[in-house]
């Protein structure tokens, strides 16, 4: 049995509606911030062939930015709650226009990583204060409001695929990049003049379906829980095959043959890569908000069994039958539709269990692991060379979604249930009452 502390019901000292905005905000920070890492797949092929270096000394360079937009975050998240989000946001959207820039001018690797590491650290300004920002201003629909911010971030290049695409054709990708890198740094820029956090007086409404913690966990002090290594693993499993999906989905789609194969669906034909592209970020960025809304209902942790399973199978299908251009499409759909949510379930289940308070720090931490699973994205390359065939990758992707979709019912959920009853157990709160045992966190 678990238990949870239940709140006299309060109000925000402030209209609603104006959380919305924040939240409407943020989504289109993130946004425009998305081409930065899921666009990248269209000018890797045009650098090759450009330049001639191989895939995996270009794809380092999305390795990089990776690696930088994760591994910093949890500085990031310092300079959120000492500054605010306005300036960080200002100063990242500024830095993501800049690398794209830089980009666009870039005549060795070297100049290439240089763009790379600049435009990791604007994004990461970028996504980790949005996310901090949704956390705070919706503790009663964290899942919900963290899936919308991180959809704009999954989805962002919905609109943006084809132009780019006809740009680098047409141009050039040196083109495209200074064009479209001085258009995102502009709409973030103008965008964060009007963010703010909540009065550190708002009184927060919780979730009545969740436990979630009163306590505000330090920085420390979360790092001395099981659960926050739990979370870590579980996080670098999931995000992995995400990852090398997104890197490598255009070199995947040559080399099965397929990225120009005519894909008819009765109503219009299109290429089987940019169809699969814009199909992608669409399911990428409508999973994170509709698996966060299922997840405020029944749970973090069933949720994530739902999503990772799903992931899992829809990766083992893409290994058996990808070289039909109408499967990969469909198939690689199934794939980051399960795959995206992974920014809603941890971000969410991460200020259930620690608070929100410090969760810039908290959080910018656990989304190191995203920088952990960019190491392994250029040895999928290494894999696929070494076996001649990109199913012995997709196996090993599939391998770690299963597994973490076991871990989350089996082992997650428990240790989940027993912090929460110690925390109830130790509480000395305003307005708390004895711990009680909650409908959503019956033994497991």
């Amino acid at each position: 049995m678990s238990a949870t502390i239940q709140p006299s019901p309060v109000a925000w000292p402030i209209a609603p509606a104006n959380r919305w905005l924040q939240l409407a905000l943020g989504v289109v920070c993130l946004v425009a911030a998305a081409n930065a890492q899921y666009a990248w797949t269209l000018f890797v092929p045009e650098i090759q062939s450009t330049y001639g270096w191989s895939r995996a000394a270009i794809q380092t360079a999305f390795t990089i930015f990776v690696i930088t937009q994760t591994w910093l975050a949890p500085v990031e998240g310092y300079f959120i709650d000492r500054f605010g989000p306005r300036a960080m946001v200002f100063l990242g959207g500024a830095l993501t226009g800049l690398a794209w820039v830089i980009d666009s001018y870039a005549t060795t690797l070297s100049g290439f990583y240089l763009g790379a590491v600049i435009s990791g650290v604007g994004v990461g300004c970028v996504y980790s204060t949005c996310i901090n920002n949704a956390l705070k201003w919706f503790p009663d629909r964290r899942g919900l409001a963290v899936g919308l911010t991180a959809g704009g971030y999954g989805s962002g290049t919905i609109l943006t695929i084809m132009p780019i695409s006809h740009m680098i054709s047409t141009t050039g990708y040196q083109s495209a990049f200074f064009t479209f890198g001085l258009i995102q740094g502009a709409v973030i820029v103008a965008a964060s003049l009007f963010l703010r956090s909540p009065a550190k007086t708002a009184l927060p409404v919780f979730s009545s379906n969740l436990a979630q913690s009163r306590r505000d966990y330090t920085l420390a002090e979360a790092l001395r829980t099981p659960v926050f290594w739990l979370l870590m693993l579980m996080f670098t499993m999931t995000v992995t095959g995400g990852l090398m999906a997104t890197a490598q989905l255009s070199v995947m789609a040559t080399d099965l043959g397929v990225k120009e194969a005519p894909v008819n669906f009765y109503f219009f034909t299109m290429a089987a890569l940019p169809f699969a592209l814009m199909l992608d970020r669409l399911m990428n960025g409508f999973s994170r908000p509709f698996f966060g809304w299922i997840s405020d209902r029944i749970g973090r942790e069933r949720t994530m069994t739902l999503a990772f399973g799903i992931e899992g199978l829809g990766i083992l299908a893409l290994a058996h039958f990808g070289g039909n251009p109408i499967a990969f499409v469909l198939l690689s759909g199934v794939v980051f539709l399960a795959w995206g949510e992974v920014y809603s379930l941890f971000s969410a289940t991460a200020g259930d269990t620690f608070g929100t308070k410090n969760i810039g720090k908290i959080y910018g931490l656990l989304y190191c692991s995203k920088g952990i699973a960019a190491l392994l994205v250029p040895f999928g390359n290494v894999l696929m060379e070494a076996t001649g065939t990109w199913a012995t990758v997709l196996y090993a992707m599939a391998a770690m979604d299963i597994s973490a979709a076991i871990l989350a019912i089996l082992v997650l959920r428990p240790l989940i249930n027993r912090h929460h009853a110690l925390d109830a157990a130790n509480a000395n709160l305003p307005g708390a009452v004895a711990p009680v045992a909650h409908p959503q966190r019956k033994a497991a």
